[in-house]
């Protein structure tokens, strides 16, 4: 199982990113696809996630402004999609996959991608 995720980049404060998450190996159907991100000197947060029912779950310090999907076509993209950016959404974002409900323990998951960087600037 492999996990792949782009998008990210530099933008200033108000501006938006698209991060996507491709998985290989197996089919994800029945996974949790969670997004997670890590600041300098920070632990690991949870960001957002979706269940291969569709539900999504965020975090209460992105909510309104991030919204995660996943491609029904297929199973193994998936999406954050990231709206008025703040300074303090700064950090290495990571894509993870647990069979499963998503959690937001990042410990639970067994399957993570390389982080991309994003960068906001005030």
């Amino acid at each position: 199982v492999q996990l792949q995720a782009s998008g990210g980049g530099w933008v200033q404060a108000g501006g938006s990113l698209r991060l996507a998450c491709v998985g290989s190996g197996r089919s994800f159907a029945t996974y949790g696809m969670g997004w997670f991100r890590q600041a300098p000197g920070k632990e690991r947060e949870f960001v957002a996630g979706i269940n291969w029912s569709g539900n999504t779950y965020y975090a209460d310090s992105v909510k309104g402004r991030f919204t995660v999907a996943r491609d029904n076509s297929e199973k193994m993209v998936f999406h954050l999609q990231m709206n008025s950016l703040k300074p303090a959404d700064t950090a290495v974002y990571y894509c993870a996959a647990r069979e499963g409900p998503i959690s937001a323990d990042w410990n639970s998951y067994d399957n993570w991608g390389r982080g991309t960087l994003v960068t906001v600037s005030s």
